[in-house]
C-alpha cells in the first residue's frame, strides 16, 4: 500500500469529498479541517484492504477503482456481499466501535481510497469538535443506510422461494 501525505493532498482530498454526498452541508472550513486528517491508499489488482479478523483503524471512500467484500461462511465458502466504486465507503464500524473486520476487501482493479484513521479521528474531534460531532453524524448516517440496506436483502432472501 502506498500512501500520501496529508499535506500532500489537502486540496485534492478537499475537491473529492465535496463530491460526495454525505459531505453536503460542510462548509469549506470543516471540509479543510478533515482533509488535513485523511491520506490516500493506493491498492493494486488483487490486494487485500483488510481480512475479516484485522483490527479495524480506519475507514474510507472510493476515490478509483473497484474494491469487493467478502464474507466467509461458516463452511468455509466466501461469499461476495458488495461491489463498492467511486464514492462508497467502507470501514465505517471501526471509527465507532474499535472491533475486529466483520468482512474481507479485495481490490479488483487497481483503486485509491482516502481514508480517515481513528487516531486521526480522536485529533480531529479533539482540535475541530464542531467538525468531529459533524463526522461521527455522517458515520451514523452510513451505518444506517448501510442497516437498512442489509435489512431489504436478508428479508429479500427469507422470503425467496427454496
Amino acid at each position: 500500500m502506498l500512501r500520501k501525505t496529508p499535506t500532500d493532498a489537502e486540496e485534492e482530498t478537499r475537491t473529492f469529498l465535496i463530491s460526495l454526498p454525505v459531505f453536503d452541508n460542510f462548509n469549506v472550513t470543516e471540509l479543510s479541517n478533515l482533509a488535513r486528517y485523511m491520506s490516500y491508499i493506493h491498492l493494486q489488482q488483487g490486494e487485500y484492504l483488510f481480512t475479516e479478523g484485522d483490527l479495524g483503524t480506519f475507514m474510507g471512500f472510493v476515490v478509483t477503482g473497484v474494491l469487493e467484500v467478502y464474507k466467509q461462511t461458516e463452511t468455509g465458502e466466501d461469499i461476495i456481499l458488495a461491489r463498492l466504486a467511486r464514492g462508497s465507503s467502507i470501514g465505517e464500524m471501526a471509527i465507532m466501535d474499535k472491533a475486529p473486520r466483520s468482512a474481507t476487501v479485495i481490490a479488483k482493479q487497481p483503486t485509491t481510497l482516502l481514508t480517515l484513521t481513528e487516531q486521526n479521528f480522536d485529533v480531529l474531534a479533539k482540535k475541530h469538535p464542531e467538525t468531529g460531532i459533524k463526522v461521527i453524524r455522517k458515520i451514523a448516517r452510513l451505518l444506517s443506510l448501510n442497516m437498512r440496506r442489509t435489512s431489504s436483502r436478508l428479508a429479500d432472501l427469507l422470503h425467496s422461494p427454496p
